[in-house]
Parts: C-alpha cells; structure tokens; sequence
C-alpha cells in the first residue's frame, strides 16, 4: 500500500504551498512592457514587471503595486488574462502568477525601479523572434496573452 507523506514546514508549522507572484502585462500598441532583471536567479532575463504577492495582499493590488515598484508607471483597470502553475517554472521553488493585463497612459514612460535594472517597451516582434534573452515562461506568458 503506498502512503503520501505530506511535507510541512518546521520553521512555520504550516504546509510548504507553492509562493504566489502577480505580474503585469502592459502593451502600447505593437510594443509591450518588460523590465530587466536585476537579481539572480535569471538576472539580466527581460519579463514582465511582477513579483511577490505579500501577505495579506490581493493579487490585482499587488499586479498594479509591482508595475509601480519596477517602473514608476501607475497603472489601471487590471483584467485576469493568465494564471501559470508549472512546478517547474522559477528555478527557486513552486511559484504561481498570476498574470493581469493593465491599463497606462501614454504619457507615462518607464524608469526602472525596485529590483529592475532596465524597464522599456520592446517591439512584440523582437520578443516573439527570440532576441531578446527572457526569463523563465515570459516569453509563453506573452503567446498565450496575444494569442499566439
């Protein structure tokens, strides 16, 4: 007979779950959002502005919180286009986002922030053709986002 062993935390008494990250896709006509990473791991990887959701925070808030935190950009009207839960996905540990499309205005142009080293609107096409180097499933993130 077999037996699951459920694995829990030592340190926090509770069940070792998988971390929730929120991030936000942002696009000006041809062009979307990305920030450089500025930390391990993927450092230097180009991905959508996101990161952890803290304790207590809704995703949405936390999407809209991120985009500010990495790029100085505030945005509006966060819509669910995504919710990616491969195991696998972030070489630190199991990590779900989940993926807001968001609103800016166009006058707003981004400074990176936070832990980016670089936030700019990078053409779609030099996303999808590879040139750019990007972290992790971003890259997927984006094909499902615009259908592809």
């Amino acid at each position: 007979m077999e037996v699951d062993i459920l694995t829990t935390c030592d340190e926090c008494n509770g069940w070792l779950n998988p971390a929730l990250a929120a991030d936000a896709a942002v696009r000006r006509g041809d062009s979307i959002l990305l920030i450089k990473r500025k930390f391990p791991p993927m450092q230097g990887a180009w991905a959508l502005p996101g990161g952890f959701v803290e304790r207590g925070e809704n995703p949405i808030n936390a999407a809209v919180r991120e985009l500010l935190e990495e790029t100085g950009i505030h945005g509006e009207n966060p819509k669910l286009i995504s919710v990616m839960g491969e195991a696998d996905r972030d070489p630190r540990k199991h990590i779900v986002s989940v993926v807001y499309e968001i609103e800016v205005s166009l006058e707003q142009q981004p400074i990176a922030g936070d832990d980016a080293a670089d936030a700019k609107f990078w053409p779609i096409d030099s996303i999808l053709n590879g040139d750019l180097q990007m972290a992790g499933d971003h890259q997927q993130i984006i094909k499902n986002w615009l259908n592809l």
